[in-house]
């Protein structure tokens, strides 16, 4: 398994060809894209039979679906997406990534843990999209962020990157 960015050279035995760091590369552009309102490039990014699985929501079940989900929400002055990676680790066409992730909608901001498994098939497109959270700790990120509005100082703050 190696991590994606690595602060080490590649090891000798693996292929000089980008394929090794391809599904890490491609999940951290659809995210950051996300982040950045861009809603065509991400799903640019991911399958015509994607799957999404928010673990304890309800499964989206293709590009189309996500799209007409995304784009009425994911825009400036409606609801705002940010991510911070901890960890994004490769295996394959598996990509896993610890991050910390923000929703905002104008001042409010709720900061939470997010674990992600990712799969990117041969195509270099997303196939599967399933993330995991802990309920208590987004309920602790909204309280926080409630509080936020009042004294900014008492919300999460997101790490640098």
């Amino acid at each position: 398994m190696t991590t994606h960015p690595s602060p080490e050279p590649p090891s000798p035995d693996l292929p000089l060809s980008s394929s090794a760091t391809a599904p890490a590369d491609t999940v951290v552009e659809f995210l950051r894209a996300l982040a950045a309102y861009d809603v065509d490039a991400a799903l640019d990014l991911v399958a015509d039979d994607l799957v999404y699985a928010n673990v304890s929501l309800p499964t989206i079940y293709g590009r189309e679906r996500l799209e007409r989900i995304a784009r009425p929400w994911l825009r400036p002055g409606r609801m705002g997406f940010n991510v911070h990676l901890n960890h994004v680790a490769t295996e394959g066409d598996v990509v896993l990534t610890d991050r910390i992730d923000e929703l905002n909608y104008g001042r409010f901001a709720t900061r939470f843990w997010v674990y992600g498994r990712f799969v990117v098939g041969a195509d270099g497109k997303i196939a599967l999209w399933r993330d995991s959270f802990d309920w208590l700790d987004v309920t602790i990120g909204n309280l926080r962020g409630l509080a936020g509005l009042v004294s900014p100082s008492l919300n999460r703050r997101m790490p640098a990157d």
